[in-house]
């Protein structure tokens, strides 16, 4: 699906995007965001960027935990997703600088080796080329860095797929799509997006191609999600110290 047709599909759900994640995850998307968070080893003080954040509620999950000296930046092509995630902030004083951005994961507006953490929850798979996606997530990431994804996956239990499938090809797309009065079969578009997106392994390969490296990942919720957790290499070059966010 070309990018401006996503954008146009989860600009029209923004405002049940949230709802329906609890309702159709029974609830455990908060869990995975958490259990992200933690796997990341991230720290007080740490400057994470949160891409195809949405609504940002994986970026608020950081944001809790690093403090009044760190800052979160959450970025997503979506407007309409960006808005709600500032109402959140605005909602709940939080110490952390957490702010929105509008920018396309594939041209991230960022210097070179600026971020402590770099993730995505439940959006890589959405851009045009989660090649690109990825190298540009590892480029912004500081040396010794993590690059985080929480993701999607195909269980790997054959009984519990079966079952799982039912639900998620059958169940899901008809009750988000009732519920958001969705006209573009948006939650048909995410088992499929799931069905066709790398499994567990081949995605640590990807990440290894882009300059990663100690990938490991962590099934969650009898495989249905994953959690990608790479390494950027140290280099010489960090020692000239942090020198600001932008490219020019």
């Amino acid at each position: 699906m070309h990018s401006h047709r996503i954008k146009n599909l989860f600009s029209a759900i923004a405002r049940h995007y949230d709802l329906l994640n609890a309702l159709l995850s029974l609830k455990r998307d908060s869990a995975w965001r958490h259990e992200t968070v933690k796997a990341s080893s991230v720290e007080l003080g740490s400057k994470v960027l949160d891409v195809c954040t949405g609504t940002g509620e994986l970026a608020l999950a950081y944001a809790d935990k690093i403090g009044t000296e760190g800052f979160v930046i959450a970025s997503d092509f979506c407007f309409e997703m960006l808005v709600i995630g500032d109402e959140k902030v605005e909602r709940k004083e939080r110490g952390t600088d957490t702010s929105f951005l509008a920018a396309d994961t594939l041209i991230l507006p960022f210097l070179d080796d600026t971020f402590d953490v770099v993730s995505v929850g439940f959006g890589i798979r959405n851009v045009s080329d989660l090649e690109t996606g990825i190298r540009e997530m590892a480029r912004v990431a500081a040396p010794g860095g993590r690059v985080v994804i929480l993701e999607f996956t195909q269980p790997v239990n054959p009984l519990f797929r079966s079952l799982y499938y039912f639900y998620f090809t059958k169940i899901l797309p008809f009750v988000g799509n009732f519920i958001s009065r969705s006209k573009d079969d948006a939650y048909g578009y995410l088992p499929r997006s799931v069905m066709k997106f790398p499994n567990c392994d081949a995605l640590k390969a990807v990440m290894e191609q882009c300059g990663l490296t100690d990938v490991q990942f962590h099934r969650k919720t009898f495989g249905i999600v994953s959690i990608h957790v790479g390494k950027k290499l140290d280099k010489a070059s960090s020692e000239s110290g942090y020198t600001g966010l932008w490219k020019q």
